[in-house]
């Protein structure tokens, strides 16, 4: 009997120890390479914590965390799925900081013959896309995608390519259609662009066409490991490594708002 306590007893507290030492960190998948670096470069500081990345669209990651899914760190991409949160009081809004901030582009295959494209002329789209469909995440609900209707909507061609876009669950789906040359053309974020040869950027928006894309760090757990995880993630050499995949970490007085 003693000898099954003792057995008990030792599960117990190694799963308890495993518990306070694994950090599930979910993040919006146009943070794939950057993240996978920083919890490289954290593990080898830290050996005894083990970070488990989850990566996938901010929305869907959101959903998850508000149906009890066992994040301690989210970072999204954008602000409306953390203000979803915080109104839900999944978590709180003293636990969030704008971490980066990124760029939206028009991307095409790289070996695609470079000719004049003129975004704001709604026949201009008519001709390029030529019946095929352009990729972007989701317009509802994926951030990029978002912000590529919001940017189309303010060049006041919506309308006109609305019914030829190939919405995807995430980004990065969108960038590999363009990758595999399935779509013409596609809408992503300039850091996803920067890290594949086989797309070529063709315009850069201007960031008065869409919602500033800011990247909201939250830490979701209250715990002291989590904590330093996330100071972790502000601090300098993290900010050398998210400038390195082409993140802007100078924000300047920019905060996180509860309400937009």
């Amino acid at each position: 009997m003693k000898k099954l306590l003792v057995v008990f007893c030792s599960l117990f507290f190694t799963h308890a120890v495993y518990a306070q030492s694994t950090i599930h960190f979910y993040a919006a998948s146009s943070m794939t390479n950057a993240v996978q670096e920083l919890v490289s470069n954290y593990q080898q500081q830290h050996p005894d914590r083990h970070v488990v990345p989850v990566f996938g669209s901010s929305s869907a990651l959101a959903r998850q965390i508000e149906h009890g899914a066992p994040a301690d760190v989210f970072l999204s991409a954008n602000e409306k799925w953390v203000r979803y949160l915080v109104d839900n009081g999944r978590v709180s809004a003293k636990h969030v900081n704008l971490l980066v901030s990124n760029e939206l582009v028009l991307i095409e295959p790289s070996d695609a013959k470079p000719r004049h494209f003129d975004v704001t002329n709604a026949q201009a789209w008519r001709e390029r896309l030529d019946g095929q469909r352009m990729a972007v995440g989701n317009t509802q609900a994926v951030p990029a995608g978002i912000y590529a209707r919001e940017t189309l909507q303010s060049l006041g061609v919506w309308n006109t390519v609305k019914a030829r876009l190939a919405q995807t669950n995430n980004v990065r789906l969108a960038l590999a259609l363009v990758e595999r040359a399935e779509a013409p053309y596609g809408i992503v974020y300039k850091t996803d662009a920067l890290q594949t040869d086989l797309v070529k950027i063709t315009h850069t928006f201007a960031s008065a066409r869409h919602d500033p894309i800011y990247y909201p760090l939250v830490q979701v757990t209250d715990s002291t490991p989590v904590a330093a995880f996330t100071a972790y993630l502000r601090s300098e050499p993290a900010k050398h490594v998210l400038e390195k995949y082409g993140f802007n970490t100078d924000l300047g007085s920019s905060s996180f708002t509860e309400t937009p």
